[in-house]
């Protein structure tokens, strides 16, 4: 159903775009241009129509892609795409005023506002009405419980129950569609309650399994009081999946101001959700990283060589130092950096350096002081396992005791790691478990806070460090 609709989307707007652009240009050269007698011949020998006709449904439709319309279809408000129609359009217009028409022989300047504004009505409303008939007929279907999201329920007590007779009672569906529902513990039930009402799936410790086996792409936790300490294990294990996570509110939930509503029929529930970039804007983020990357291998070819040099002069062993770091969703990949320390520095097992370490070169210090040893990670961001800015990515062996006490730790999955990062900037390299725990306080931050003003502070203020000599 959601590739139909997108689909679909993606049709009416190319199909929106040819002909907003021909119902413009035929107002522009009969009501400013005075070609009263206008015929369809003459405007198709016009080389700008053409052309026109040609490029600007292809803009339209990559504009919107930018934005995010294609994405998640059927979890539509008509009011949301209203207004995000409304600014999308309005900025696709201002774009294609200075690309086409800025240029345009005018009498005054009052004309160009009026193509601005003829261009912007046309296009709006030629383009709004297939996108709002589209969206009220996904809702109907949601309401009528024709398309609904496979939603698994945690909790098996007297909130779970209430939940989910109170969702199954509305008269109109909200796109939750329970498969079943899973206890905490032996000892809090089995789902004495709900397993009249719902299929009893297992219990905490299978969470993983059932998302994965069940297509699960929603999760409500309904947990009872006395449960609460179960809660931040049932977050940690919902880390690194990609399920949209609810949970019920108490009263001072609902004071601080943490539950918003969407639906005025919905149940009450707390989205938890971490900030993400906006589709236009993880593609700006990917061609930075790509086209600095390409330059930084073009243009810095002779520092690398000289680098190279000095690390095979200082020391035995490799120039390149590569082993595995765990990166987007935990998969491992290979990370590249010159040679800091003496051969098999870590003959003796995975170990931290620290100011004082003997095991850093000479040379080693200076680069590490310099960033000079993390050049090599360009390769990395340009082929896709890291980004310029991003959480640190580390070994597996580390991993394991952060998560030991920072379970949350495993969030930092969610983004790619980065060559620089908040917590790199702030505390530059971790001599031992606890400093990679207080660095992980600002990834954190930044998972919450990611937009490319965010990442070009924190590149500049890489710069700045690199260029002072500050790094550790």
């Amino acid at each position: 159903m959601q590739q139909r609709i997108r689909t679909l989307h993606l049709i009416t707007d190319y199909l929106s775009g040819i002909v907003a652009w021909t119902l413009f240009v035929w107002f522009r050269k009969t009501s400013i241009e005075g070609f009263f007698d206008l015929n369809a011949r003459d405007l198709w020998l016009d080389p700008q129509f053409r052309l026109g006709l040609t490029l600007v449904p292809i803009f339209w439709v990559i504009l919107y892609a930018l934005f995010g319309f294609y994405y998640q279809v059927l979890r539509r408000s008509r009011l949301k795409e209203l207004l995000k129609t409304f600014w999308v359009i309005l900025v696709g217009s201002i774009i294609l005023f200075f690309l086409l028409l800025l240029d345009d022989q005018i009498a005054t300047y009052k004309t160009y506002y009026k193509s601005l504004a003829a261009l912007y009505a046309v296009q709006f409303l030629i383009s709004y009405p297939p996108r709002l008939i589209l969206a009220t007929y996904v809702v109907r279907r949601v309401h009528k419980r024709i398309i609904g999201f496979p939603t698994l329920l945690i909790g098996s007590n007297q909130n779970a129950l209430r939940l989910f007779q109170e969702m199954e009672s509305m008269p109109l569906g909200t796109g939750t569609r329970f498969v079943g529902f899973l206890h905490i513990e032996n000892k809090n039930g089995t789902g004495h309650l709900l397993k009249h009402h719902l299929p009893h799936l297992g219990e905490l410790g299978d969470l993983k399994n059932v998302i994965q086996e069940k297509g699960i792409e929603e999760v409500i936790i309904a947990i009872e009081s006395w449960e609460h300490a179960y809660l931040k294990r049932i977050l940690d294990e919902l880390e690194a999946t990609p399920v949209l996570v609810k949970l019920i509110p108490d009263e001072y939930d609902i004071l601080a101001g943490s539950v918003r509503m969407t639906a005025i029929f919905g149940a009450p529930l707390i989205e938890l959700t971490h900030a993400s970039l906006e589709p236009w804007e993880r593609i700006a983020k990917r061609s930075l990283d790509v086209l600095v990357s390409v330059l930084a291998l073009i243009l810095l070819s002779p520092v690398y060589l000289i680098t190279a040099l000095l690390v095979k002069a200082g020391s035995r062993g490799s120039i390149i130092y590569s082993h595995e770091r765990i990166g987007l969703h935990g998969k491992p990949f290979r990370m590249y950096k010159f040679r800091s320390m003496v051969a098999n520095a870590e003959q003796n097992g995975p170990a931290l350096s620290s100011k004082e370490d003997p095991r850093i070169t000479s040379f080693g210090r200076f680069m590490r002081k310099v960033r000079l040893d993390e050049l090599p990670q360009f390769y990395n961001v340009l082929i896709g396992d890291m980004a310029l800015v991003g959480p640190r990515p580390e070994r597996q062996y580390f991993i394991d005791q952060i998560c030991l006490k920072a379970p949350h730790y495993k969030l930092l999955h969610k983004v790619k790691p980065g060559i620089t990062s908040w917590g790199q900037v702030k505390y530059g390299y971790a001599e031992n478990v606890d400093e990679m725990i207080e660095r992980l306080t600002y990834d954190l931050l930044y998972l919450e806070n990611m937009s490319l003003l965010v990442d070009l502070k924190i590149l500049i203020y890489t710069v700045i460090i690199v260029v002072q000599g500050r790094g550790k």
